[in-house]
């Protein structure tokens, strides 16, 4: 998979957002729903059947990663759910949610039993979905019932095998960028960092006075493998580079480019770049700590792009967060504009479902562009894997904006990140190895020579 072009037709596709946005007018936007409210919705895409005769009860099990219902993708998925139990009475939907990692495990026990609920999240990737689909665990899907539903041009291509739709996106995942709390970057009078030595005098500076200068999950360590991945396309300006290494046509251990970058990561963590014990710290923990205003920095991926809007945060934090591009390396060849982004996250219906019918008719109303995609995109919650350029509102919050200006404005773009782009026990390892070396465990020899190692094994 590599350097993905099939994503450089998404980021084409939102050239066209604020083109349509400009047409719009601001006396004729469209107004944001009332999440408190059912969401007008189209009729469910199969035929329920004979009105005249009464339907019988269904209970759907619905699997989510999405813990937090009151805000962000939960509250989407949620008000979704809501809508669809008050449109067709007799269907009862039971969600099961949790956080990412707790969620994977879980989702690996239900595979083993063959007891997948009716519909789960899932993430298009091969370490994650790839022998879900060739076992057989999850239904397929027609892509002719999709034809109209505004999907980005190869947005579907992870979630397919051998030719066959397995899952639908849900949003567009793009990491290379730094959540970032304007008020205590004014406060200490610290420059938004654009280079790798600004980021370097930012740490330094947040440091002297006590600020965490970036909060980070590391007890989940994949983003500790993204932010290495960040920094080696800065640095050779290639997206192939570790995929290579991966495919085992060239070396961790002897190509320079990932060595480099693999200093350059040991740096920013000897700087104090993350926080004191970030090494067990989760996700919502380093989240929490940047949603309290007690980090500076928040690196994490587009899918949290509805802080900005969520009541529940802070109005001084909601007014003072914004978001940059991850930074260059100043002797790098890679530039600000070629991203980590794929198409991660999305929903696919159990193949054993006893309610499979009536599951993919779920599935159908919440993919629906009036329903995910248009409610998502207006109160802020998601940057969809669907277009999105007529349900522009005018209203838009500023890391909705910067976001899609990112987006558009990609020269590269990676595709399925490279601890998740081999099946087996890739994953795994890698993510252990980087885990390690972080943690200064391992020095960079051995964590090279590890990469090698595990590279070597997956055959």
């Amino acid at each position: 998979m590599k350097s993905v072009n099939k994503l450089l037709v998404v980021a084409l596709a939102l050239v066209m957002v604020f083109s349509l946005a400009a047409c719009k007018g601001g006396g004729d936007t469209a107004a944001a729903p009332d999440n408190g409210d059912a969401v007008e919705s189209q009729p469910p895409a199969e035929d329920p059947g004979d009105a005249g005769d009464a339907a019988a009860p269904v209970t759907i099990h619905l699997f989510s990663n999405l813990p937090d219902r009151a805000s962000g993708m939960g509250e989407l998925e949620q008000t979704l759910i809501d809508s669809y139990m008050a449109e067709n009475p007799n269907v009862t939907i039971e969600v099961e949610a949790l956080q990412d990692e707790p969620y994977k495990q879980k989702f690996q026990s239900y595979v083993a039993g063959n007891s997948l609920p009716d519909i789960c999240m899932v993430w298009g990737q091969p370490s994650f979905f790839q022998a879900v689909m060739e076992g057989g665990y999850v239904a397929e899907l027609n892509p002719d019932d999709y034809a109209d539903y505004g999907f980005f041009a190869g947005s579907t291509a992870d979630f397919s095998y051998d030719g066959t739709l397995y899952g639908l996106p849900r949003n567009q995942d793009l990491l290379s960028i730094i959540y970032y709390n304007k008020a205590i970057f004014d406060e200490y009078g610290v420059k938004v960092p654009e280079t790798y030595d600004e980021l370097l005098t930012a740490v330094e500076t947040f440091q002297a006075n006590d600020v965490i200068p970036l909060s980070i999950n590391g007890k989940d360590k994949w983003i500790l493998n993204e932010m290495f991945q960040d920094l080696l396309v800065k640095v050779s300006g290639n997206q192939d580079t570790i995929y290579d290494a991966v495919d085992q046509k060239t070396n961790f251990s002897t190509d320079p480019d990932i060595r480099k970058a693999a200093e350059l990561y040991k740096g920013l963590v000897d700087a104090g770049l993350f926080q004191d014990s970030y090494i067990s710290a989760d996700y919502g923990a380093a989240m929490n700590l940047f949603l309290q205003e007690e980090s500076a920095m928040f690196y994490m991926g587009a899918w949290e792009v509805g802080m900005a809007s969520n009541e529940e945060n802070s109005e001084h934090f909601r007014e003072n967060v914004d978001v940059m591009a991850f930074p260059v390396v100043g002797d790098g060849k890679g530039k600000a504009t070629d991203l980590l982004a794929w198409n991660g996250g999305g929903f696919a219906v159990s193949a054993s479902s006893p309610v499979k019918d009536e599951a993919t008719k779920l599935l159908n109303y919440m993919m629906t562009p009036d329903h995910w995609a248009k409610i998502g995109w207006e109160t802020g919650n998601v940057v969809p894997g669907q277009d999105y350029s007529s349900f522009l509102t005018g209203n838009e919050n500023q890391l909705q904006l910067t976001i899609t200006e990112f987006l558009q404005n990609a020269t590269s773009m990676s595709g399925t990140p490279w601890n998740d782009y081999a099946p087996g026990e890739w994953k795994t390892n890698c993510e252990q190895i980087m885990q390690e070396y972080s943690a200064g465990i391992i020095d960079i020899d051995e964590f090279l020579s590890a990469l090698d190692e595990a590279a070597a094994s997956n055959e």
